[in-house]
């Protein structure tokens, strides 16, 4: 399980391509390293992926194809900047909302407006999930736990803090670029439970 609170964003400093999977190799830096071990879950862009090695200051990460073909991993090339969260531990605070690691789809960025007072990303995504992306709700984005700002029927806005930037990859996304995003497991069980309710009064 995770927050959605980004540690660090870390550089993909080799890939290996094999049949069926690409193992990715991703420098840390100590505090990040400090008590990881082999079978350990760290999100990459907000995709809950195993340890499989560690050596020096590289974390090593196995990618099989089903989880390349629906999230944004297989997209990252030699120097990409990864979201990097170690997964929570109990006790630790949580200060954004509880998030799987588990990527339900992907958003296509469609504007990106950066001035000096605001830093706002619109990005569309397939209807049919727009019916759990509430405005005022929360949503993971690239492995961050981000409040959803304006909604329509394809798309919604988010609007972040420098904070936000400082610590995580959104600040070099560009238009036409995807996402990975995880839908708040809360808001999809009561928006589902609710829709089914109204079903079968409407067949009665």
């Amino acid at each position: 399980m995770f927050t959605g609170i980004v540690q660090a964003t870390c550089e993909v400093v080799a890939i290996n391509k094999k049949d069926g999977l690409n193992t990715l190799e991703i420098a840390m830096k100590p505090d990040l390293r400090e008590g990881l071990i082999t079978g350990a879950s760290v999100a990459n862009n907000g995709v809950c992926l195993t340890v499989t090695r560690i050596a020096d200051d590289r974390v090593f990460f196995d990618v099989m194809e089903e989880t390349l073909s629906v999230t944004n991993l297989s997209n990252l090339q030699l120097g990409s900047k990864v979201n990097i969260e170690r997964s929570l531990t109990f006790g630790s605070e949580i200060g954004g909302h509880i998030l799987s690691g588990h990527i339900h789809t992907q958003a296509r960025v469609l504007e990106v407006s950066h001035t000096q007072a605001h830093f706002d990303i619109k990005l569309e995504v397939d209807p049919k999930w727009m019916n759990y992306i509430l405005y005022k709700g929360f949503v993971g984005v690239n492995g961050c736990s981000l409040t959803v700002g304006e909604v329509t029927e394809t798309s919604f806005m988010l609007h972040l803090i420098p904070e936000t930037l400082k610590l995580t990859n959104l600040d070099m996304i560009k238009a036409g670029e995807t996402l990975n995003v995880e839908i708040d497991s809360q808001t999809q069980a009561i928006v589902d439970t609710v829709e089914r309710v109204l079903a079968k009064r409407a067949n009665i």
